[in-house]
């Protein structure tokens, strides 16, 4: 499902469980759906319940996809050598990890260590096994590359996994192990994925493994929309499910429920621009709005104060109240200006 912003993803999800529970009597236990922040996870099942009632929605599982790895390595530690009450540890605490074994190897100091990690991990969610880095210009790769197999040797002596573990070590048992892949397959017959966009190279692998041939296969996502390259996410892995599962059916959500015309016409015309496999065309039925004015400033000050005078005159023209009007900023850093600029000028 290609669902552009403001369409109601979360929502094809939730009712897709309740039509598969209702109208064909699927089993909720063979039914898994997951997401990627817990709120998310909370928030789609407080919905499924809305839809099904609790007794049907209890035996879910609607879950993020490391809660959903942590399950899978709880009951299954024993063919990884490991024991079912293993440790987590926390970036920091791999990073710690880390400044060990490159303190004994004498391969750097101490202030690399936390980028070596990071390198790992990036390696992790990108779903390789081993390091492709032996660049000699590139020395946080080459580290990375030399202690990874020593990194994993201790956190299988601590009875340890790491938070990318959570979806690299499920992956590599189903994989490795058919009879666990038929088990976890028989549990998530019908897998429900949301914000497919932000799925790294692990997640998408871990979704194939468990999809098996796809008939129970459902992806709720918008390439358009995928903003986190930064920590492994692969907005092509929308396209590649045509490759892998050629007999999916591609459904497009272009209703945008959340933003008038004017606004979708020049988010239309700019993503546009970006290469893509699906095209989509958002429209709204909510009238076609005020004009996009673009403000030019000096700096943040200048900014502030143009922000601040722009509301007062059009409060004062529109006879509106104080809390019509909201000012969103990227960064925290933004608001000081803002605020001493509001408070000079009496606006609550």
């Amino acid at each position: 499902v290609l669902a552009g912003a403001g369409s109601g993803k979360t929502g094809v999800i939730t009712q897709r469980v309740a039509w598969l529970t209702r109208e064909h009597e699927v089993d909720p236990r063979e039914i898994v759906a997951v997401t990627f922040t817990n709120k998310a996870a909370r928030e789609m099942k407080e919905r499924v319940v809305g839809l099904v009632g609790k007794a049907d929605a209890k035996p879910l599982t609607v879950s993020t996809f490391h809660r959903f790895g942590m399950r899978v390595l709880r009951e299954e530690a024993a063919l990884l050598d490991y024991r079912p009450r293993f440790t987590l540890l926390d970036p920091k605490d791999a990073a710690v990890t880390v400044q060990e074994i490159m303190r004994g190897e004498a391969l750097g100091d101490a202030d690399t260590a936390e980028r070596v990690q990071w390198r790992i991990s990036r390696w992790k969610n990108l779903g390789l096994t081993t390091g492709p880095s032996d660049d000699v210009s590139d020395p946080i790769g080459r580290t990375a590359n030399a202690i990874w197999p020593e990194y994993e040797a201790r956190l299988h002596a601590c009875n340890a996994f790491d938070l990318d573990d959570l979806i690299t070590k499920p992956a590599r048992l189903f994989r490795e192990y058919p009879e666990c892949l038929d088990r976890w397959q028989a549990r998530a017959r019908y897998l429900l994925v949301d914000e497919y966009q932000d799925t790294n190279g692990a997640q998408y692998e871990l979704v194939q493994l468990l999809a098996g041939n796809g008939a129970g296969l459902t992806v709720v996502g918008d390439d358009d929309q995928s903003i986190y390259a930064w920590r492994g996410a692969q907005a092509g892995n929308i396209a590649r499910l045509a490759d892998d599962f050629p007999g999916l059916e591609v459904v497009k959500l272009e209703q945008n429920y959340r933003s008038m015309g004017r606004i979708l016409k020049a988010a239309n015309s700019l993503i546009s621009n970006n290469p893509r496999v699906y095209e989509k065309n958002l429209f709204s039925e909510a009238g076609y709005g005020e004009p996009i004015k673009v403000l030019q400033c000096q700096d943040d000050g200048s900014e502030a104060s143009t922000i601040v005078a722009e509301i007062m005159g059009h409060r004062f023209r529109k006879r509106t109240r104080w809390s019509d009007y909201a000012v969103l900023y990227r960064g925290n850093h933004q608001a000081r200006a803002l605020e001493v600029k509001l408070r000079e000028m009496n606006v609550p």
